[in-house]
């Protein structure tokens, strides 16, 4: 661009920063009537800043300059992901973490780390809650939204507690476990906080008895009901005056007004990849998380809700970039959605991520390459191209006639691309470093610095006056704090008020 050859287009931006910056000296200290927890399962920062250069990229832009919308929140710290067993760690026990509270073993999830993963008779006892029953018992509405199935990893830490988190359906637990009285986490999201008011997500499959086909299905098998035990969940969730959608149209017929209790099923198993959904079929996330704020909404008491971007981590696994990139920008669209539903005075919004992955870009690409695309030079010593994506381990290792394959032979901007890998494993794995948490609306700024992952529920429970620390709070949770008066009339209201 020919004004970025000007110096003073950087001064005058970097002013503007600056003006900005200074005005966040005056602390957002009221109490938070709504909490949105953003979780981009899989979001390190490298496919923060790969997600970044492909929303501007996908509006004809360079790409680097553009601002996502988590970008412009105010407030950014760092989070410690590992779990109390593993360096690198997994989805189950850092959505422990991040909702509960407290860290725990890997593959667990709403359980201390004093349960063993798979071990049923170290679950009782063990048991600990989430954010979302903290909210729920402050008399708030709450939601879960996710683009995985609404008993995955991510969302089944905010309502059960099992010590694996792939006893996904009774169908999937061993005979023992049954046995000795664990139930399966299909079941546990109906059971143990009945009154959610808002679940999205896909997860069919689990709800329904075995062998049921399923309603958009009917003819595959794979999609078939798993439960054991005979329990149609979705026929006990509508007997119960709830409101249930299993596509697209019947999620933007309903009317917010109308409903304080939906379930939309919108899958079997997972929701397809934004670049594969069925336009006619499928909600986008953004969709989701549109209908949720406005039923969550009506609530005088405020709301929490749990939206998880999910299926970044499934496109990374994958070595398929673009699936996870794409994943990233749309849920970033969420981002921006919810945050023209709500206002920064009384929502606290955090947006995080579980864990990174082995995803990197880099190369000395050029401003405004494609993101997807070849790095300006050839390795030195087999002298061939290279993306400027890859990945440190997965699917993407590949040798043709012993060695490297000429990446300028195949289509490696497509959508289902496999980058290349330098160690090769049929899936990819996590990455181990901390992730960001941008966070923005009343006592944001205690997100701050470089912070153990369980930390967040807490602050956000804080800014709420909900859970453990409520002593901050005044008598009325709706009010302002008292940061924004003259000091001598905050004395005189809180004699007043102790006096009451």
């Amino acid at each position: 661009l020919q004004s970025e050859k000007d110096p003073d287009f950087w001064k005058e931006w970097a002013q503007r920063t600056l003006k900005n910056a200074l005005t966040l000296q005056d602390l957002n200290k009221n109490v938070a009537k709504n909490i949105i927890l953003f979780l981009g399962d899989g979001m390190g920062v490298p496919t923060v800043t790969a997600a970044r250069i492909l929303k501007g990229q996908m509006s004809g832009q360079n790409g680097e300059e553009t601002q996502l919308e988590m970008d412009k929140f105010p407030y950014v710290a760092l989070s410690k992901t590992y779990n109390t067993n593993a360096q690198v760690p997994d989805s189950a026990g850092t959505a422990t973490a991040y909702l509960c509270g407290v860290k725990a073993n890997e593959g667990t999830v709403g359980v201390s780390a004093a349960a063993v993963r798979s071990q049923c008779n170290t679950t009782q006892g063990n048991e600990v809650k989430s954010i979302l029953k903290w909210a729920k018992d402050a008399g708030k509405s709450v939601g879960i939204v996710t683009t995985t199935r609404v008993n995955h990893a991510t969302p089944s830490a905010a309502y059960a507690h099992c010590v694996d988190r792939d006893w996904y359906s009774d169908g999937d637990m061993p005979p023992e476990a049954l046995q000795s009285g664990c139930k399966d986490i299909a079941r546990q999201l109906f059971e143990n906080i009945p009154d959610i008011n808002v679940i999205m997500g896909g997860g069919r499959r689990s709800m329904y008895p075995r062998n049921t086909p399923d309603v958009e299905y009917p003819g595959d098998k794979k999609h078939n009901g798993t439960r054991k035990d005979g329990r149609n969940l979705v026929a006990e969730w509508t007997d119960r005056k709830g409101y249930y959608a299993w596509n697209r149209k019947e999620l933007l017929s309903l009317n917010p007004n109308d409903v304080d209790y939906l379930l939309g099923l919108f899958e079997p198993g997972d929701l397809p990849y934004e670049l594969e959904r069925n336009k006619e079929t499928d909600p986008s996330l953004t969709e989701m998380v549109d209908v949720a704020i406005k039923i969550l909404r009506k609530n005088e008491r405020g709301f929490y809700l749990l939206v998880e971007g999910g299926r970044i981590d499934h496109g990374h696994h994958e070595g398929k970039a673009k699936q996870a990139l794409h994943e990233a920008v749309e849920m970033d669209r969420a981002i921006t959605r919810a945050g023209l539903l709500t206002s920064i005075y009384d929502t606290l919004t955090v947006v995080t991520a579980d864990h990174s992955h082995v995803f990197s870009f880099g190369g000395y690409t050029p401003r405004g390459n494609s993101i997807f695309g070849l790095a300006p030079i050839v390795s030195d010593v087999d002298q061939k191209p290279f993306t400027s994506i890859l990945y440190g381990n997965g699917p993407g290792f590949k040798l043709v006639n012993g060695t490297r394959e000429n990446v300028s032979t195949v289509h490696y901007e497509q959508n289902n691309y496999q980058a290349q890998s330098a160690v090769p494993l049929s899936m990819e794995t996590h990455g181990g470093e901390d992730v960001a948490i941008f966070s923005k609306g009343p006592m944001a700024h205690l997100l701050h610095g470089v912070q153990e992952q369980h930390y967040i529920p807490h602050v956000m429970a804080y800014a709420a006056c909900i859970g453990q620390n409520k002593d901050h709070c005044r008598a009325n949770s709706g009010s302002p704090s008292l940061s924004h008066i003259s000091p001598t009339l905050a004395f005189l209201l809180s004699v007043k008020w102790l006096l009451c």
